[in-house]
């Protein structure tokens, strides 16, 4: 199994949810996150006082795959996800080892 953490940009996660579905990925949890990149925030204006945004709101995708899925549920996010301007986010793909459903106590895939 593997465990995808997508940092994406807080309006596209609708069409990432919904593209997800359509390759059989179902479920995951989403927080609101706020973070930079390459981008190390930008000015704004509040009563005409300009101020220095770092901190970008951005929201963390967490999305336990089959091995056998996670190739196509990264590629998913990636071609869903992305504006090709800078703070579009990143995807981390790691081996899980296990899962444990609480309800039933079923391990591995079938927690999925």
């Amino acid at each position: 199994m593997k465990k995808l953490e997508c940092i994406i940009r807080p309006h596209k996660l609708e069409e990432v949810r919904e593209a997800l579905d359509k390759v059989d990925v179902h479920g995951m949890t989403v927080t609101e996150v706020r973070g930079f990149g390459r981008q190390k925030g930008h000015a704004e204006h509040y009563r005409g006082v300009e101020y220095k945004a770092e901190f970008q709101p951005k929201l963390k995708l967490e999305i336990l795959v089959r091995d056998d899925q996670a190739a196509d549920a990264a590629k998913t996010v990636q071609d869903v996800a992305k504006t090709g301007k800078f703070g579009d986010g990143k995807i981390f793909i790691s081996p899980v080892e296990d899962v444990i459903r609480i309800r039933t106590g079923d391990h591995g895939e079938q927690a999925l």
